[in-house]
């Protein structure tokens, strides 16, 4: 017979937002149990964020080595010869960084005192759930219960992911050679940032859109600096353009090549590559676990699991967050509503009510944006004041030479009173800005707060603190 273990919360998902959950409901002193299939970390930690942007530093830092190694150098700063890539051991390099994040989640766990069981839960009732953990079974029944099942990568029914020849992000991240050719489906922001990763290492990138435009979640003047250096650097974008379907043929010697075969225009065309990149979006993990046993409803036709404001879902005591729970999927998103839900468990009067949600992209250069963009503002009936100010008129950011991106950072705000409704920043290094960006609008800041704070200077944030003076009139390093 299965061993009974009742406890107060049950979080199922050891994700950015579950091991948050876990932690915070520990802390609380909530007897916690969390409960996770495969690693401690989710999607988040070990194959999708952290990885990637391991990925893209070493990219970096390859492309950085190759401008030195060429005629002349850089900075005045020689290297001898060209640089090498050692694709396997740059695989190795990220495997220690999520070994090490992993084995840090699990420890925060069980010095917060939440029970960490490794096993997959499938439930049998709202609050009742079998795991099989090493080879035993255990029945788990809790007061409470946080779903936090993530989300995983769609699948194309006409060319599934083999992680051989046809990658999801995933099969990407653990490349043991570096493509010399990449066809990427979908020009969103996972496939653009490991399209730029794989561009500096040395890969042909194509990609394949199907809109009328990459990274439709921008406007188009964010998106600008980015195209430039994709066409700059060679990547070609079809855009609308479908995949139709992938073919493997091998060549002399026993090569493998991915004739892949897509529609633009009518025009049906074929191109050779070493990899497919599949990377189309994201669905919720609904489907494994026992979700018809618990009686939760779902929303967003059948996507998502319904919510609201404070994440809990139609049966008393159960709650969703992070992906599961809906857009926007971000592991930001997952672990603030994480922490929100231990605490109304506890008793605390809590809802989410985010003023701005920051959306940040890994790409060269990189892209954050916060609240609202112009035109959006404008189509919600505001009247708007804009202001932009270039990194290239930004003293540390000539030294970082985040200028060549032709980057900037832009402001709008109401006319009437000077609240700031959004701020979108795109350049080199711009992603660490974004934390002034966000308290900003969380904290109802207005034009005038920013442009009387003294930023210090040399700095990109001085950037920011030019903008909002651009966006009064009145900006100091900028005509």
């Amino acid at each position: 017979m299965a061993e009974v273990r009742k406890c107060k919360v049950l979080v199922v998902g050891g994700g950015p937002g579950g091991y948050v959950a876990g932690i915070r409901s520990a802390q609380l002193g909530l007897d916690t149990v969390i409960v996770e299939g495969s690693r401690y970390g989710g999607t988040c930690l070990i194959r999708g964020c952290i990885p990637s942007k391991a990925m893209i530093h070493a990219a970096e830092r390859f492309e950085s080595l190759s401008e030195h190694s060429k005629a002349g150098g850089h900075m005045g700063i020689s290297v001898e010869g060209d640089p090498t890539l050692d694709m396997k051991g740059l695989v190795s390099w990220k495997d220690s960084i999520v070994d090490r994040l992993n084995k840090g989640v699990e420890s925060l766990l069980k010095s917060a005192g939440a029970e960490v069981i490794h096993g997959w839960a499938t439930f049998t009732g709202p609050k009742t759930c079998s795991v099989d953990s090493n080879g035993q079974s255990l029945q788990i029944e809790a007061e409470n219960v946080i779903l936090a099942t993530g989300s995983t990568h769609i699948d194309l029914p006409f060319m599934p992911c083999d992680e051989e020849m046809v990658l999801s992000s995933t099969g990407a991240l653990d490349l043991q050679e570096l493509p010399a050719e990449v066809a990427i489906i979908g020009g969103g922001y996972i496939g653009l940032e490991l399209g730029c990763a794989l561009s500096k290492l040395g890969s042909k990138v194509t990609v394949i859109e199907g809109m009328d435009d990459i990274l439709a979640m921008m406007d188009k003047e964010i998106r600008r600096p980015l195209e430039i250096w994709l066409k700059k650097h060679g990547v070609v974008i079809n855009r609308g353009a479908l995949a139709r379907g992938v073919e493997i043929i091998e060549e002399e010697g026993g090569k493998k090549k991915a004739r892949l075969t897509y529609e633009i225009d009518d025009e049906q065309k074929a191109i050779d590559v070493d990899k497919v990149l599949v990377t189309v979006g994201r669905r919720a993990n609904l489907e494994g676990w026992g979700l018809e046993k618990t009686g939760v409803r779902l929303g967003n036709n059948g996507r998502f699991i319904r919510t609201d404001r404070r994440c809990r879902t139609n049966i008393p005591g159960v709650f969703a967050i992070g992906d599961v729970a809906g857009d926007p999927m971000l592991a930001h998103k997952a672990s603030a509503e994480g922490e929100m839900v231990a605490e109304i468990i506890a008793g605390l009067d809590r809802e989410f009510d985010k003023v701005a949600i920051p959306a940040i992209i890994f790409t060269e250069p990189e892209i954050v944006s916060v609240g609202l963009d112009p035109e959006t503002a404008k189509a919600r009936g505001e009247d708007v004041i804009v202001g932009k100010f270039p990194l290239a008129a930004n003293g540390r950011a000539l030294t970082l030479e985040a200028e060549k991106t032709a980057g900037f950072i832009r402001v709008t705000a109401r006319k009437e009173n000077h609240a700031i409704l959004g701020i979108q920043a795109v350049g080199s290094h711009v992603a660490e800005l974004h934390g002034e960006f966000v308290l900003a609008l969380e904290m109802g800041a207005v034009l005038e707060d920013i442009a009387s704070t003294v930023h210090a200077h040399p700095t990109m944030t001085e950037a920011f603190h030019e903008s909002v003076l651009k966006t009064l009139g009145h900006a100091i390093h900028t005509s």
